[in-house]
């Protein structure tokens, strides 16, 4: 088969190598369509073989960029001749659907992947008034609806018709490179400066105001063991805000911004503790390395991070926007080494269902 996969931006492409590798595997043919404006797409998908058109799709469903997407999508879509069209994240897919509603009545199929539904329970009216209609509205023009977590997928069966609705629980971790992983946690920690004998918080992800990192900080410029260190990995446009909180809160010394990190499985293995505070996600792909890492998990009480961590078993939650319910999780697993270790075992053993393999198995079924 003949197949495009499309995404806003070029980032995000850098989720499914395997999943191309698979493909591919399997003797069909795949192409990209993204915009790589802000970023080159990953040389990979070149060196296997796939072309890459590139599309000026923004972030923001009012850019006038959209409408030229539209019609440049429009006119690949009907002279290329796809037999499958694979959207993933919101805007893209909004506007792949609506390009495509010709060519699907010549046979293509559209499937859309949900990263995470902008309209969720607790989430501002304005998501629901905004995303929750046009998602309705492009369901009809939608064969198979892919939901990766579970609040979603239910919320798809019951209100948004696409022609098939599945259930695949996110993109798939390589359990077994993981598992593989040798580093030096002594190098580690001194390359990143931090010291060998504290104990280690983590973040990974974007520096933007959905990941909520400032709430760890407030948090942990109030613990009592002043032997802890909080370090995140990320790119982002609060990285000013988040040093001038840590300065204000006294904790600047202890408080590490590590940029991009290619190395984040090295990252995992010293740390003590990962906490992932976002007000959103829909299946985080850290959190699942850190699972499988063996670290314990102090996160946001929200969907897809509750379809991941057992409370009180691999990890504890805490309410997103109360720094005080974070407090309490935080000094009790940095007080209490056992808890830790039993957590971090526990999640090494759950996480196994979310494996690449298993995932791939999923895309293959719903493919044929």
């Amino acid at each position: 088969m003949k197949i495009l996969y499309v995404t806003t931006v070029s980032g995000t492409m850098d989720f499914f190598p395997e999943h191309i590798k698979m493909l591919l595997q399997e003797g069909h043919s795949v192409e990209i369509a993204t915009s790589c404006s802000v970023k080159p797409i990953n040389p990979l998908y070149n060196e296997l073989g796939c072309k890459v058109y590139d599309i000026p799709f923004s972030r923001s469903p009012f850019s006038a960029d959209n409408l030229k997407a539209y019609k440049m999508l429009k006119h690949l879509v009907e002279a290329e001749c796809y037999d499958i069209v694979h959207t993933h994240t919101p805007n893209a897919s909004m506007i792949a659907r609506l390009a495509c509603r010709n060519v699907r009545k010549k046979g293509t199929k559209v499937i859309y992947t949900a990263h995470g539904f902008h309209f969720f329970k607790g989430a501002p009216l304005k998501n629901w008034l905004m995303y929750y209609p046009v998602e309705k509205f492009c369901a009809r023009y939608t064969d198979v609806l892919i939901t990766i977590n579970k609040e979603d997928y239910e919320l798809a069966q019951k209100k948004i018709h696409a022609k098939k609705v599945c259930y695949v629980p996110g993109v798939g971790i390589d359990l077994e490179a993981i598992k593989s992983v040798q580093a030096n946690r002594n190098d580690i920690r001194k390359a990143i400066g931090v010291p060998e004998d504290c104990l280690l918080l983590l973040s990974i992800g974007e520096l933007n105001v959905n990941k909520n990192h400032q709430v760890v900080l407030k948090a942990f410029a109030e613990l009592s063991n002043k032997n802890t260190h909080y370090a995140i990995a990320g790119i982002g446009d609060q990285k000013d805000n988040l040093l001038n909180l840590a300065k204000e809160l006294g904790v600047e010394s202890r408080f590490h911004l590590l940029g991009y990190r290619a190395d984040a499985l090295n990252l995992y293995r010293v740390a003590d503790v990962f906490v992932f505070p976002s007000f959103r996600e829909g299946l985080s792909v850290s959190m699942m390395e850190a699972m499988a890492s063996g670290l314990p998990i102090i996160c946001s009480k929200i969907r897809g991070n509750v379809d991941l961590v057992q409370n009180e078993k691999g990890g504890l939650y805490f309410s997103p926007g109360d720094v005080k319910t974070l407090l309490d999780p935080l000094e009790k697993m940095i007080d209490d080494e056992k808890s830790r270790k039993q957590f971090g075992l526990y999640n090494m053993i759950a996480i196994e269902r979310f494996g690449l393999q298993k995932i791939l198995g999923n895309i293959k079924e719903i493919y044929k």
